[in-house]
């Protein structure tokens, strides 16, 4: 029952002039995090959904939802703090504004009013108390998650344990169905993920899934993944495979399509099922490609149930729940280091990646042409959103001008030292001290338009001339828009130093890259580095993921311990094996 359902006709004749009725389309941002505020709002109709925002964009940011006769902003009201977390009618709303004079006003003009209506505030704000202490004694004493959760845990579980026997080649025709599928719908599919997402280029996402399917089946077709394998005969030692049962798997804002076929084809590959939770603005091709796989698996005879996503937007509580859940055996979390670091957190086996910030060093014995060519094609390649692709340029002091020249001959836009600064202010949300959130994922015109700059739709890559002491700033982390800083080092030593402390911030375990034609050099560069993924000559975005060289394909890729995840392996099937072995008696014991 809301506020206003207790009071008498009188009452709500009086209390009406202090309240602004307003009305909210679905969308739209309500209260901003960290802006100051005074006011609340009692909702009438409809649901608001409160988000916790940081420098990570795929990190799950809903923290709950508010629904009709509930208080939003209560907080501010009193204390006139700034705003905790951001509000969105996740719905459309309708909803009475009180604004603290007004408040002031109702409790000197109308004390019992007043009072009734402070009364209903603490009671409400109690409310979201007990939930919240309900929330964090389920995550602490695991295996009470909703029964929604549970339905899905064991419907995944009973269709594992259905699949598990399947043969190789039946396992195999699946797999051969759902990338033919896939990639036959690629081009609506890749107009789709960038018309929800936002994010990239229509072109680009088509290329991703189209390789994302051709190299993933590549990868998987007549590998045995199941049952006895003699592994090493002399030894005496077989080995016997087995899926690990029911995998979550979280799929990130940035490659959604590619990580969710890919994710899916290695745990059927090896007789898993797998319950994706899709980041809440990629829900819509997330389920769509669901949808195509699911059938794909009932013409085939499977149980669809080996693959189901959370239809409803997620929150983290709801995360909670299925990372924590008993009957999840393994979390494959690729996302925002917080995700990450819950996944390994909650108790379940977990794989998870890391956050990229790749350094890329141009030595001098280097091809300012060729290495200006890679830089540019990867990271402006779907507007810069691939973790792995390249960040930051280290350019040998001796070659800088024709790598300068060689970056704009290829389509850069390299700024000045002033241009910088303004472009800076412009462009970096103060809060976060990283690109704003609605230029991520953009391209370099629209960046550019944004801080003020007119290059021409021509431009692919802002380059961003920085002294080494701001490694620390904005620009030496992660950018994932086309946009890469270029520092400048003399020497080898200084040349690694430098690309030590770039990774330092919060790249550290995933990707480095070198370009030059000294064997030894790379040798020395690839021992240096804390990064898993060390590239000769290549691209970041597409090398690091396996195209373009001799890396496993994957859409999931490790840090190790650098980057606070288990392995440094670009993720694949093996990894969601439990592999047993059969060791017979080789000689008899002393």
């Amino acid at each position: 029952m809301s506020f206003f359902d207790s009071l008498q006709p009188d009452e709500l004749h009086s209390i009406a002039p202090y309240l602004e009725p307003v009305s909210f389309d679905e969308g739209t941002c309500i209260l901003a995090q960290g802006t100051a505020g005074d006011d609340c709002y009692l909702i009438d109709d409809g649901r608001v959904r409160l988000e916790l925002h940081s420098a990570e964009l795929d990190t799950d940011a809903v923290l709950d939802f508010l629904e009709a006769g509930q208080v939003l902003g209560e907080f501010s009201l009193f204390d006139r703090g700034p705003r905790s977390a951001s509000a969105y009618a996740d719905t459309a709303v309708t909803a009475r504004r009180l604004r603290r004079r007004r408040f002031d006003a109702l409790c000197d003009e109308h004390p019992k009013l007043g009072m009734a209506l402070l009364t209903y505030m603490a009671q409400d704000f109690t409310h979201k108390l007990r939930q919240m202490d309900a929330k964090l004694g389920t995550f602490l004493s695991r295996g009470q998650a909703p029964a929604w959760v549970d339905g899905m845990v064991t419907a995944g579980s009973a269709a594992q344990a259905e699949f598990a026997a399947w043969p190789e080649d039946a396992v195999d025709a699946i797999l051969t169905d759902i990338a033919a599928a896939i990639s036959a719908d690629a081009e609506a599919l890749g107009a789709a993920e960038v018309a929800e997402t936002g994010l990239g280029v229509v072109e680009h996402k088509v290329l991703k899934i189209t390789v994302a399917c051709r190299q993933t089946l590549e990868l998987l077709l007549g590998r045995p993944a199941a049952g006895p394998v003699v592994a090493d005969p002399a030894s005496g030692v077989t080995e016997v495979l087995s899926g690990v049962g029911v995998v979550l798997g979280l799929i990130p804002l940035t490659n959604p399509i590619p990580t969710l076929l890919f994710k899916t084809m290695i745990c059927l590959k090896s007789r898993n099922a797998l319950i994706a939770s899709c980041h809440r603005n990629a829900m819509g091709v997330g389920g769509r490609v669901g949808e195509v796989i699911r059938d794909v698996l009932t013409r085939h005879g499977a149980n669809p149930d080996l693959l189901q996503w959370i239809r409803q937007r997620a929150s983290r509580a709801t995360t909670s729940a299925f990372m924590t859940h008993p009957g999840v055996s393994l979390i494959l979390a690729t996302g925002g280091p917080s995700m990450v670091k819950s996944a390994y957190s909650s108790g379940t086996p977990a794989l998870g990646v890391g956050a990229g910030n790749a350094p890329v060093w141009v030595c001098a014995d280097a091809d300012p042409v060729a290495a200006a060519r890679l830089i540019v094609d990867s990271k402006s390649f779907d507007n810069g959103v691939i973790c792995g692709s390249d960040n930051n340029i280290v350019v040998d002091s001796g070659l800088r001008r024709a790598l300068v020249e060689a970056l704009e001959d290829q389509g850069a836009a390299v700024l000045s030292g002033y241009e910088i600064e303004r472009f800076t202010k412009a462009v970096v949300d103060p809060s976060t001290q990283r690109l704003r959130g609605e230029l991520v994922g953009r391209s370099a015109p629209r960046i550019l338009r944004a801080a003020g700059f007119e290059r021409g739709d021509a431009v692919r890559l802002i380059v961003l001339p920085l002294e080494q002491d701001k490694v620390q700033g904005p620009w030496g982390h992660e950018k994932l828009a086309p946009v890469i800083s270029l520092f400048t080092a003399t020497g080898e030593d200084e040349g690694m130093a430098l690309c030590r402390q770039i990774l330092a911030n919060m790249g550290s375990g995933h990707t480095a890259i070198i370009h030059t034609h000294d064997a030894e050099l790379a040798l020395r560069y690839a021992g240096a580095m804390p990064a898993s993924r060390v590239l000769l000559n290549c691209a970041g975005s597409t090398g690091c993921i396996g195209i373009g060289n001799g890396l496993q394909h994957s859409w999931t890729l490790g840090c190790g311990t650098w980057g606070g995840t288990s392995t440094t392996d670009n993720v694949g099937f093996r990894h969601l094996l439990n592999v047993k072995r059969l060791a017979a008696a080789t000689a008899e014991v002393p």
